[in-house]
């Protein structure tokens, strides 16, 4: 494994020392030594397919490093708003994004026949689950066939989007040597699975580091040395499947403690004691603990949907995941979980479920963001609705959703609001809500994200996972 930083962008770093590099620089082809040459130079001609909350991101990183970027998207009104400076994610500023568009460095459009003219074009499209909770890669192939239709030699191809272990060597390597590319002579391919966390802001682009996977040992060195113009550290693996599993771990890892943290929650609730205040004692050990916490499920593109490509490859493999279904099947239940800590705390103040009203505080699913791809709110509103509560919700960031068909409006948060509404469920710990003011005004408070913890409240009144 080499692990790089700014400092040494462009070095070998290993036991070997120069000799390894001099025998590596004469066997590298010209094709290569012109697109390092680029690379180094910052005048490689970039294209990011895909401008969602991974590709933006990364583009505008590109750009402010000096790159000439173009972002490719098939959404027109997302490209008119990008041109406009305009970004859709909170990741990106719209003055930054506005300067480098009239400096020439980065461009939103839907003319994929650029690609011909790219040095390098790096795929960040969506992943999902169908149904039947098999991958849907159909986004990928279709960047992957757009880009191999105007392949020309000397070009870099790197895959971000998450996707099953194997595809960058079985699915997108077929179909760029189908059109006379030679890996690691005048085509390069590699894996570098994103990693962005929207709206953290303490962890940009930058800030994470980068795992790179090539197809050869040319591709590895060549994406590397990209990411290495804009990251703070770039670990190269032996090839694409161990970076395509990284990102995979990642999130089962993250999957499966969570499940456990919310199975934990229903053990509390069982024995009668916080599940915070349990979780915050253990985490007091400075070692061997790393402290996760439950929730009304997982939401957004990586959590519930990441394991499930693993689970299925092994599927394939004639095995079965046992702690990914499991984990699934735990954070799939939290919904129903809250709904039935609604409906128990609304009887204990004889009402029922069916006609109460019921304020349900953030739908995004997670804080500071407008993101609510998977988001278990809606699950829970749809409960809630079909149980004949009569539902509405407050979310900063989301002006409207759609729960069974039915258009809600987001609700300003008033004092009126609050006290008006038989049960308040806070199901997005957005920083803009007032918890203080939200236990002191509201009948009934059912916290699903600990956002009331350490706030003075009657036992009856706040009921806490």
């Amino acid at each position: 494994m080499r692990i790089a930083t700014p400092a040494q962008r462009g070095q070998i770093v290993d036991g070997e020392g120069g000799t390894r590099g001099q025998q590596a620089a004469a066997e590298r082809t010209s094709v290569e030594v012109e697109l390092e040459k680029r690379l180094r130079e910052h005048t490689a001609r970039v294209s990011v397919i895909g401008q969602g909350y991974v590709g933006l991101p990364l583009a505008v990183e590109l750009a402010r490093a000096g790159f000439p970027v173009v972002g490719l998207d098939v959404d027109l009104a997302r490209i008119e708003a990008l041109n406009a400076g305009r970004p859709h994610t909170p990741d990106v500023d719209g003055r930054e994004l506005a300067v480098l568009r009239e400096a020439g460095r980065y461009i939103a459009t839907a003319d994929f026949d650029i690609l011909a003219n790219s040095d390098v074009v790096i795929i960040c499209v969506p992943t999902p689950l169908r149904k039947s909770k098999d991958p849907d890669i159909s986004y990928v192939a279709a960047a992957a066939e757009a880009t191999a239709a105007r392949f020309r030699p000397g070009q870099l191809v790197i895959l971000e989007s998450t996707t099953y272990p194997g595809t960058t060597e079985e699915l997108l390597l077929p179909l760029f040597a189908s059109r006379g590319a030679a890996v690691g002579e005048n085509f390069f391919l590699a894996f570098s699975p994103e990693r962005i966390d929207p709206g953290n802001r303490a962890f940009k682009v930058r800030d994470i580091p980068k795992i790179v996977g090539g197809a050869t040992p040319a591709s590895t060195r060549l994406a590397a040395l990209l990411y290495r113009q804009i990251v703070v550290k770039v670990i190269e693996v032996s090839g694409p499947k161990v970076a395509e599993l990284a990102k995979l771990y990642e999130n089962v890892f993250r999957n499966v403690n969570i499940a456990l943290a919310n199975e934990f929650a229903l053990m509390c609730r069982r024995l009668g004691v916080n599940t915070r205040e349990v979780i915050e004692a253990a985490a007091t050990k400075p070692f061997g603990f790393l402290p996760f916490y439950p929730g009304p499920g997982t939401g957004g593109h990586c959590i519930p949907v990441d394991p499930g490509y693993l689970a299925w490859k092994m599927r394939l493999n004639g095995y079965e995941a046992r702690f990914i279904h499991l984990a699934d099947e735990i954070n799939r239940g939290m919904p129903a979980y809250v709904v039935e800590l609604i409906a128990e705390a609304l009887n204990r103040r004889r009402r029922s479920v069916n006609g109460a009203q019921i304020l349900a505080l953030g739908v995004a699913y997670k804080r500071g963001v407008a993101d609510i791809r998977e988001s278990p709110a809606f699950e829970v509103l749809a409960h809630l609705r079909r149980c004949g509560a009569d539902i509405s919700y407050a979310d900063p960031y989301v002006p409207s959703i759609t729960v069974d068909g039915v258009v809600l409006q987001a609700a300003e948060l008033t004092d009126e609001r609050l006290t008006s509404a038989d049960c308040v469920v806070i199901l997005t710990d957005h920083a803009e809500f007032d918890y203080s003011r939200i236990v002191e005004l509201a009948r009934l408070v059912v916290d699903t994200r600990n956002a009331t913890w350490g706030i003075a409240a009657p036992a009856d009144r706040v009921i806490a996972l």
